[in-house]
């Protein structure tokens, strides 16, 4: 059975614009923000459940950041993970390594579970922001 027909509201295209333009991870309440500054009338329960279905749709990534909040990006299509400044929000795009997924499947078997899939955020201080040089 196919999904019905998701009805393309403004909000939901200015969600998308505002995505067109932006590197970092927002949560709603910044996507809401900036949504609001931007001249948008919408209401933050909108904004939640514009993100939550677009996350599920994949129109966005979606990850809890450190503070248990969840947080929205547009990304690359392919599987990834993201390493994320805990200052500044920079987000590096980090290609799927096969140790991580070796390691998730043979976990997984171990404890007799199948179609084992996992998410993995890292999280630190950018180079900028720790005065490092990269």
């Amino acid at each position: 059975m196919s999904s019905p027909a998701r009805r393309t509201t403004r909000q939901r295209v200015a969600i998308n614009e505002l995505f067109d333009t932006e590197d970092s991870f927002l949560t709603a309440q910044q996507v809401h923000d900036q949504l609001v500054q931007r001249g948008v009338k919408v209401g933050l329960a909108t904004v939640y459940r514009n993100l939550q279905t677009m996350g599920e749709e994949g129109e966005l990534d979606a990850i809890r950041a450190e503070d248990g909040e969840m947080a929205y990006r547009r990304c690359s299509p392919v599987h990834h993970h993201h390493l994320v400044c805990r200052q500044c929000g920079k987000v590096v795009e980090i290609g799927q390594e096969e140790t991580i997924e070796d390691w998730a499947r043979e976990i997984g078997s171990r404890y007799g579970f199948t179609e084992t899939g996992h998410e993995l955020e890292l999280f630190g201080l950018c180079a900028q922001c720790s005065g490092q040089k990269a």
